[in-house]
């Protein structure tokens, strides 16, 4: 389990505000959220470049506050989160999204240009999703299993997996051969299931990199045999979500009852280039503070994920010299 005592801070607010919506758990934001406010002075181009995980979420926001202040401009590029902070460094973006923390080598260069470290603000909550087709019957899957299934180094002592009865299915469904889809070295989502779900193994050269999690979604939505995996935002109609166990066959769901016991649960950061003590320009700091509001984490919610609570939301703004003022 890889769930941070802020993030189980965050859920508990989320499920206890949770309510009963077409048979799912609908999440609202912590009302001890501010609601945001609009202010003047705001003016300039929001760039940014970083996660596709993240990236309607970022639409979502800059769309929202474009609405507000509708002379300012909107550059949003998901690539993946290890373009943030190489774009952060040349300068050509000013928000960095990312559904992990850093590397030391990406650390290293940020510090060496400006001398301090880049500061990761956390936004959200996601539950990294193992998606097949939406036919197939599979219970469930361990993390064991998926290294059998993704990985050619087995660091969890997992077997090959190539074929679906191997993980239990039966009848026409056993002979099948299972098409792997998969995220490429770009993606903080390819870093992050790379490390906890095969344990720093090497990824199979049989996984079908995409360059999106639409895709990848997309990819095994027309795959009987198919499995993939990417933010539970991506979610569609046509795949549908493995519950995965930690070990064994104690199955979990990737539903807000259930997050806190999820094995894959992340936070997804905005990474910022802020020089401690200093202040933020207006369009950084409204920006900052929408996301951080009730409207702003009514969009995480909108978008799949779930929004962080007014605790975290505090500790972000302060980390950035805003005052909460709540």
């Amino acid at each position: 389990m890889h769930i941070t005592a802020t993030i189980r801070r965050s859920l508990a607010v989320a499920c206890l505000a949770a309510t009963a919506v077409a048979g799912h758990a609908a999440v609202s934001v912590d009302p001890k959220l501010p609601v945001y406010k609009v202010t003047s002075g705001v003016s300039g181009t929001i760039k940014s470049v970083g996660s596709d995980t993240m990236n309607n979420m970022m639409a979502l926001w800059a769309e929202a506050f474009k609405q507000m202040y509708p002379n300012i401009q909107v550059e949003i590029e998901g690539k993946g989160s290890g373009t943030a902070i190489p774009a952060l460094v040349s300068g050509t973006s000013i928000f960095g999204p990312m559904s992990r923390a850093p590397k030391d080598k990406e650390r290293d260069e940020f510090e060496e240009k400006f001398g301090y470290k880049p500061t990761q603000l956390p936004t959200s909550i996601d539950m990294l999703a193992v998606f097949v087709h939406r036919d197939n019957p599979v219970k469930g899957l361990s993390l064991k299993q998926l290294d059998g299934v993704f990985s050619k180094t087995y660091k969890t002592g997992s077997e090959n997996i190539q074929r679906w009865g191997q993980v239990g299915l039966t009848g026409d469904w056993a002979n099948l051969p299972i098409s792997i889809y998969g995220r490429n070295s770009a993606s903080g989502t390819y870093g992050y299931f790379k490390k906890h779900a095969l344990k720093k193994g090497d990824y199979k050269d049989s996984v079908k990199e995409q360059p999106g999690s639409s895709a990848v979604v997309n990819g095994v939505a027309k795959t009987k045999g198919g499995i993939g995996y990417s933010g539970i935002g991506y979610k569609t109609a046509d795949v549908r979500v493995v519950p995965l166990a930690p070990s064994g066959t104690d199955y979990v769901e990737a539903s807000v009852d259930n997050v806190e016991d999820y094995p894959l649960s992340r936070h997804l950061y905005l990474t910022v280039n802020y020089e401690p003590g200093s202040e933020l320009d207006t369009l950084r700091k409204e920006f900052i503070k929408y996301i951080f509001s009730q409207q702003g984490q009514a969009a995480v919610a909108t978008d799949g994920y779930l929004p962080i609570d007014a605790a975290t939301a505090r500790a972000a703004l302060k980390a950035v010299n805003i005052n909460p003022g709540f």
